[in-house]
């Protein structure tokens, strides 16, 4: 087909399908016009399988039959952009081969990497000192080109006039994880924008961690060796046509009105609560309230930002500590396919670096870039971390700062940064010893650092008791879900709905406190603390401001499930409810009969400190009558005095032996450090 033909059928097709579009766009000042591929096949196929082998010439041809029309504004490089192409040029990165370079096809991926912009030279205007010709050279390639030679025989040494430069970035595309086959490391491919494609650091479009999808042409790349010349090797980038975002966070699900009834209808349900848990994971068997938990973590409280800029998070943090086979990972997966923005790690596979962010060499600046980690990568969205306790010490402590303070800050080669990291966790864990010891209390088998416990707002342990009507019940449940696997599942809410019903929560609902709401939760806070207090002296804390901030968040996220602006007492309740199921399953002290929030926090409960307190100062009252050596015999017959046991007396001795308060330089006698 000739380029003129070209032209001539685009001219048709524009004024035929988007003639209306093309004015808005030169009205609004926008360079760029996005034509449907389907559109352009039905109109005329030879020019469409034209366009996806020689595209360089075809999109010419297009943006000349732009500049034929009679626009209200004089338009200068108008460019045409083609989404919805076939199949067919669906073409996954590790698929890229040497036959494709010059030919449009699109690929699928998460950016990984994005550089700074920066402009490029796309042509250059020289003049000939000898005649003053006037030669114009198009930059195509990577090294800058002057003119070879002029008409009137000079060669060499000539006068750069002007040169027109356009915007230019560079971002790394990688294939999604849930298009590779399992074993199969996920590849990278450059992706070159140029014009208006070009974004912002913090522009959502082609922001780390977006999902996109990238229509382009490949293009090879020359390599220059160390020794200088070029090698025999290329490097391939794709120069991007068109870019679409495929799955930004929870403000970018486009809801329709059907839908938008569908959701109402839900929120004006009596318990709309039960609905979504009912929806959340219906091949999971019992574990309610932490399913109550996992929705109420999907939607969050509100975040707050006082007039001193200090920040409060409205992410609520979840942990899973329970048996093996209980079911923990199976909600943890359920619950990122639910989430409109997640991401899984597990463990033994992931870094301090894999979780917050890594400081990588940037090729294509020369120098240093960030790449950011999961937490980053998921910034309005929710992580998953199972076997959080096979992590190591050292990669767990990067956590703390994104939980609490939601930042990430970097301070590595040349790079300070402070990257945002507003992100909710959902955690899992198995006890110490792999399995919960049923005659231990429970939180002495958490082996996880107090101050990473703390950052959670609930705590659930998952125990796995054989009990014969719980055992029937489950194993009928597991066996008819085995049976019936390829039978649609009958649930309330689909999942999709339910995705863009928790979205829609999260993103319109900015519940306020209502007075009532306040006092319920006041309450409960004073009451607990009081509990606390006894006539013995033993004075255990209950429950921490830290716990009171998790009421808040965890109303207003059952405030936000009614998609109502207000939490009310029966909000407060719910939040009161789910909090005190938690420290009651990790935090009762059997001596006492107390809850005690130290026997998360330290693992000492209060009852455990009075007792170390009372054998310290018998110690120090023998020390003043009997000399630096005491009698391990007399220290229990002062304790029986005071009342304590002597199985107690030396529990305490033992303890304060391993911390390193005391030693024994000779049997049955004991010396302070």
């Amino acid at each position: 087909m000739e380029v003129a033909e070209q032209i001539k059928k685009f001219e048709e097709f524009i004024s035929m399908h988007y003639a209306s579009k093309l004015l808005e766009q030169v009205h609004q000042g926008h360079n760029f016009l996005v034509v449907d591929f389907q559109n352009l096949i039905q109109f005329d196929p030879d020019l469409a399988n034209l366009l996806l082998d020689q595209p360089e010439e075809v999109m010419k041809a297009a943006e000349i039959a732009v500049a034929e029309f009679d626009l209200p504004k004089p338009i200068k490089d108008f460019k045409i952009r083609f989404q919805n192409l076939p199949e067919t040029q669906r073409i996954m990165v590790r698929e890229i081969r040497s036959t494709h370079i010059g030919k449009l096809i699109f690929a699928m991926g998460i950016v990984r990497q994005k550089s700074d912009v920066r402009p490029q030279v796309t042509s250059g205007r020289f003049e000939c000192p000898s005649c003053g010709n006037v030669i114009s050279v198009l930059q195509l390639e990577q090294k800058f080109r002057e003119p070879s030679r002029c008409g009137c025989g000079r060669k060499g040494k000539f006068r750069l006039l002007s040169k027109e430069l356009v915007d230019a970035q560079r971002i790394v595309l990688e294939e999604a994880m849930d298009e590779l086959e399992g074993g199969e490391q996920p590849k990278r491919m450059d992706i070159f924008l140029k014009q208006d494609l070009v974004s912002l650091m913090t522009d959502k479009k082609t922001n780390p961690g977006t999902k996109i999808l990238v229509s382009g042409i490949v293009k090879e790349v020359p390599i220059t060796l160390k020794e200088g010349g070029q090698s025999i090797r290329y490097d391939l980038l794709i120069e991007a046509n068109n870019v679409e975002a495929v799955e930004e966070d929870f403000g970018s699900l486009q809801i329709t009105e059907e839908e938008m009834e569908a959701i109402k209808k839900i929120a004006a349900d009596k318990e709309p609560l039960k609905k979504l848990v009912r929806s959340l994971a219906p091949t999971i068997n019992g574990h309610d309230q932490v399913k109550e938990a996992i929705v109420f973590m999907l939607v969050g409280g509100c975040m707050k930002i006082s007039s001193d800029g200090s920040k409060r998070r409205g992410d609520i943090h979840v942990l899973l500590i329970g048996d093996p086979g209980a079911g923990k990972s199976q909600l943890l997966k359920r619950a990122q396919l639910v989430a409109p923005k997640s991401r899984y790690v597990t463990g033994k596979g992931v870094s301090g670096a894999g979780l917050t962010a890594a400081v990588v060499r940037d090729e294509f600046l020369k120098g240093w870039a960030l790449e950011a980690g999961a937490l980053v990568l998921a910034n309005h969205g929710i992580v998953m971390i199972d076997e959080l306790d096979k992590m190591s010490k050292e990669d767990r402590s990067a956590m703390h700062e994104a939980l609490e303070q939601q930042t990430v800050s970097i301070s590595k080669a040349n790079i300070q940064a402070t990257l945002r990291c507003e992100t909710t966790v959902l955690a899992a864990a198995n006890p110490k010893f792999g399995r919960f010891d049923p005659y231990e209390l429970i939180a002495k088998q958490i082996d996880l650092p107090p101050a990473l416990i703390n950052r959670f707002d609930l705590i659930f342990p998952i125990k796995d008791l054989p009990s014969k009507e719980k055992d029937e019940q489950m194993a009928g449940f597991i066996l008819k879900l085995h049976q019936t696997i390829k039978e649609k599942q009958e649930v309330e809410i689909e999942t999709p709905l339910l995705r863009k019903y928790i979205a829609y929560a999260r993103r319109r609902c900015n519940p306020h406190l209502s007075d009532e709401a306040v006092e319920e939760m006041k309450e409960y806070y004073v009451s607990m603390r009081m509990s606390g207090q006894d006539d013995s002296g033993i004075k255990s804390i209950p429950i921490t401001a830290r716990q009171l901030e998790a009421l808040v968040r965890l109303a207003e996220a059952h405030a936000k499930i009614r998609l109502s602006d207000q939490v009310l007492r029966e909000d407060a309740k719910k939040a009161i409810e789910l909090v005190d199921y938690c420290l009651r399953q990790v935090g009762l002290d059997k001596e006492t009969g107390k809850i005690d929030i130290d026997r998360i926090s330290t693992g000492i409960t209060a009852s455990q400190r009075n007792k170390i307190v009372v054998v310290k100062e018998i110690i120090n009252e023998l020390e003043k009558t009997k000399g630096k050596t005491v009698a391990i015999e007399d220290i229990i017959k002062e304790g029986e005095l005071k009342g304590q046991s002597p199985e107690s007396t030396e529990e305490v001795l033992e303890k304060l032996k391993r911390s390193g308060d005391i030693f024994e330089p000779k049997r049955g006698f004991i010396t302070r450090i």
